[in-house]
C-alpha cells in the first residue's frame, strides 16, 4: 500500500494562500484533494490522473490549484483567496487507477480561515 503523509495546514484570514503537500511512496496512483467542513460531507475538491488529466471542483475552480512532482513522490494543493467556507479538514487521498473509489487517505489536516 502507498503510505501518504500531510503538511501545510493553519490558520489565515480570508483572501490568503496556503499549500498542502502530501508525499507519497509509489507513482503508480492516481491522487486527490478533498475536505470535510466541520457537520459536513466530505468533498472532492480536485484530482491528477496522469499528465495533463486534472479536475476540480466549481467550488474551487480558479482558486486551488493541484500539482504533482513524480521526482519527487510529492502532490500539492495551492490554495488563493481563501474563503471562511474554506474551513474544514483537507485530506489527500490514492487510489488504484482502475478503479473509481479513492481507498489510501493521508491523517488529515485543518485549515481555518476567519
Amino acid at each position: 500500500h502507498v503510505q501518504l503523509v500531510e503538511s501545510g495546514g493553519g490558520s489565515v484570514q480570508p483572501g490568503e494562500s496556503l499549500r498542502l503537500t502530501c508525499t507519497f511512496s509509489e507513482t503508480r496512483y492516481c491522487m486527490g484533494w478533498f475536505r470535510q467542513p466541520p457537520g459536513k460531507d466530505r468533498e472532492g475538491l480536485a484530482a491528477i490522473a496522469g499528465v495533463g488529466r486534472i479536475n476540480y471542483a466549481d467550488s474551487v475552480k480558479g482558486r486551488f490549484t493541484i500539482s504533482r512532482d513524480g521526482a519527487k513522490y510529492i502532490i500539492a494543493l495551492q490554495m488563493d483567496s481563501l474563503k471562511p467556507e474554506d474551513t474544514a479538514t483537507y485530506y489527500c487521498a490514492a487510489r488504484e487507477c482502475s478503479v473509481f473509489d479513492y481507498n489510501i487517505w493521508a491523517q488529515g489536516t485543518q485549515v481555518t480561515v476567519s
